[in-house]
């Protein structure tokens, strides 16, 4: 099991017990700015998914004693001190069995053996942005000197009072004044809010 070089995109946890594979991902994803820890087997990323909670775990499928499935049923169960740690599978297999089966047991993204080492850098950051933009249902409320605000319902009160004048969210499907995109017509064409105001039928 192998340290990594500190970096401010995040930190990675690469598992595979081909230390060539394990060197190149590695060092792609260090020079992308992440910081990257290394081990060769399923027990030992257990113990490195602990320590050093990493923000997304790439591992392989194949691994020596506890498979790559294996590793990601615990790692996914533990959690490694987040709600939901991101997996991205490798595989020399691209069997479509083996992709779902991975993809079943918790995994974010399947890539298959041999790969562009830039590429898995690219679905490593799109994995990341999509676990970022997860809002979790139950974040809990913001409360500080009478003032409360609700981040998922994005709403604040003051002692247990709302702002008079407070704007709420739109709705997703309303339509609003500014809003110049029209609204389909039955045809299947775009009518535009002036041709509806002089046009009511």
């Amino acid at each position: 099991m192998n340290g990594g070089t500190a970096g401010a995109a995040g930190r990675v946890l690469v598992v595979d017990d081909d230390p060539t594979v394990s060197e190149v991902v590695a060092g792609y994803l260090e020079r992308a700015g992440f910081t990257v820890h290394r081990a060769d087997d399923g027990p030992s990323a257990l113990e490195a998914a602990a320590r050093y909670r990493p923000d997304l775990v790439v591992l392989d499928l194949m691994l020596p004693g506890m498979d790559g499935l294996e590793g990601c049923r615990r790692l996914r169960a533990h959690g490694a001190g987040t709600p939901h740690l991101p997996v991205v599978m490798l595989t020399a297999r691209g069997d479509e069995e083996d992709r779902i089966l991975g993809l079943e047991v918790g995994a974010d993204d399947y890539v298959t053996k041999p790969f562009s080492p830039r590429e898995l850098v690219l679905r490593v950051r799109s994995v990341l942005r999509r676990a970022s933009a997860a809002v979790p249902a139950g974040e809990p409320l913001l409360s500080a000197a009478g003032l409360t605000v609700d981040p998922v319902a994005r709403r604040a009160t003051r002692d247990g009072v709302e702002p008079a004048g407070q704007r709420h969210p739109p709705h997703p499907g309303r339509r609003h004044r500014g809003d110049r995109r029209g609204t389909p017509s039955r045809r299947g064409g775009v009518v535009r809010h002036r041709r509806l105001r002089r046009d009511p039928g």
